[in-house]
């Protein structure tokens, strides 16, 4: 099977909404994602027979970069491919001299906070009620790793 981590370009923005569609329940929007391409973003995907099954988005400003999305394809969850997107994400930051990358979690999002600490993200804050939910606003819980340079 043929899979590989890329950079993604607008062209892919299409996909890359349709996929967030599936798996988060309050996804970004296509313009938000279109915006997500330019000189301060790095957007991976991940691809498996040509397919894009999985993406991340990284913003960095000088020696801050922040992990604005990742996502899979809730049918391939659970098979390594987040740890592909979030290696290739810490290697793009490191490689642009970020000293720090930070990201938020929603707080029931038990695996992806499970991933991220086996990456050595330490857990540094809480926006309270940040995430819309169908009934009422979930936790974001702030993490964050201090890359090695």
């Amino acid at each position: 099977m043929s899979q590989q981590v890329c950079r993604l370009s607008l062209t892919d923005a299409v996909n890359m909404a349709n996929l967030a569609t599936l798996a988060h329940t309050h996804p970004m929007s296509l313009g938000t994602i279109q915006s997500c391409f330019g000189h301060l973003y790095s957007t991976f995907g991940l691809e498996i027979e040509g397919r894009l099954v999985g993406f991340a988005i990284l913003h960095q400003i000088f020696e801050d970069a922040t992990l604005m999305d990742i996502c899979v394809d809730p049918s391939e969850q659970g098979r390594g491919y987040g740890q592909m997107l979030l290696q290739a994400v810490i290697t793009d930051a490191a490689q642009s001299k970020a000293e720090t990358l930070f990201l938020e979690v929603r707080s029931s999002s038990l695996a992806a906070r499970h991933m991220y600490a086996k990456y050595d993200f330490k857990e540094s804050g809480i926006r309270k009620g940040y995430y819309k939910t169908e009934s009422a606003n979930e936790d974001a819980i702030l993490m964050e790793l201090a890359i090695s340079l």
